[in-house]
């Protein structure tokens, strides 16, 4: 099994016609995502051509949804109209919004989130690399890709990864691959302050998947997600759990990289995250090399097979 998304799922894509998304929506369709709709308000009646894929778009997300059942939408507008995209996809009744988007204004999240109380849509991000559930075709093709990570490294499996960034997602994913284990699914929930989804999120799902049986996450300083989803797993979460703070050398008061990796106070630390970690059960990665070999040493432990 997956969480969020499936091989089948069916994906629209905002800002399908620039060159960023227009590049991923790409990239996706190689990969055998459903990629069935694209939505640039002035262009509908327009195809995305790729190939033998000719991908129709729509004026809004409401006649994209209705017009190919998609339920998911991965969002590649520009930061001033981001949140108005997302917030068309929640008036859709989409089931799932990804922002992919970095640089949205915190007074506009603020905006959405509070749109978004009460409202069935599920928001990842934004500034997030999105998702991958990995399909059995060769380099995992045949699966569901949305957003910006690289396919091919990813390998149909049994472990789970939530990350902050991007990139130490990749490292992750690539580490799990070389080991000959594989991934279930892959979240990049974003490194803004204000988002959709957090690790504690994501964890829960994870959790209830009978078919993950091992989790890695991945946090960096700032806020207090992390902490909040390390004691959730000290007290409810039986699978091996895995993880990495980054930003253990960042001085206390400056931004390193994401908009929300600073540190406001003490618990906001690598250190004071790492300690919680330890304390919940969590085996800590020294460092990003040693990400899967954490998960499989607290594998072994536990007496888990994660093959």
């Amino acid at each position: 099994m997956s969480i969020l998304v499936t091989p089948e799922t069916k994906i629209l894509v905002q800002g399908i016609t620039g060159e960023f998304g227009g590049r991923h929506a790409k990239l996706s369709l190689d990969y055998g995502t459903k990629v069935v709709a694209g939505v640039t308000p002035g262009k509908g009646g327009q195809f995305f051509e790729h190939g033998a894929h000719k991908v129709p778009i729509f004026n809004t997300v409401a006649e994209a949804a209705k017009a190919t059942g998609a339920t998911v939408s991965a969002v590649f507008v520009p930061p001033p109209f981001a949140a108005d995209a997302i917030l068309e996809g929640v008036d859709a009744g989409l089931v799932l919004v990804i922002a992919i988007t970095e640089g949205i204004p915190i007074r506009d999240m603020v905006r959405v989130k509070r749109a978004m109380q009460g409202k069935k849509t599920r928001l990842i991000g934004p500034n997030c690399p999105g998702i991958v559930t990995p399909g059995t075709g060769e380099k995992s093709t045949g699966g569901c890709r949305i957003g910006i990570a690289p396919g091919y490294i990813h390998k149909k499996g049994h472990v789970g990864i939530v990350s902050r960034s991007g990139t130490l997602t990749y490292e992750a994913v690539w580490q799990v691959t070389c080991k000959g284990l594989g991934q279930t699914t892959c979240v990049g929930i974003g490194g803004d302050p204000v988002n959709g989804t957090s690790h504690l999120d994501v964890i829960k799902m994870f959790n209830d998947d009978p078919e993950t049986k091992g989790i890695i996450m991945i946090g960096e300083i700032g806020g207090n997600a992390e902490v909040e989803a390390a004691r959730w797993i000290k007290e409810h979460c039986k699978k091996p759990v895995a993880g990495f703070i980054a930003g253990a050398t960042a001085p206390a008061g400056r931004r390193m990289g994401h908009a929300g990796a600073i540190v406001g106070g003490a618990e906001d630390t690598a250190a004071a995250k790492i300690a919680v970690f330890k304390e919940c059960g969590i085996e800590v990665a020294a460092t990003p090399s040693d990400m899967a070999d954490a998960l499989l040493r607290v594998a072994a432990a536990k007496k888990v097979n994660l093959a």
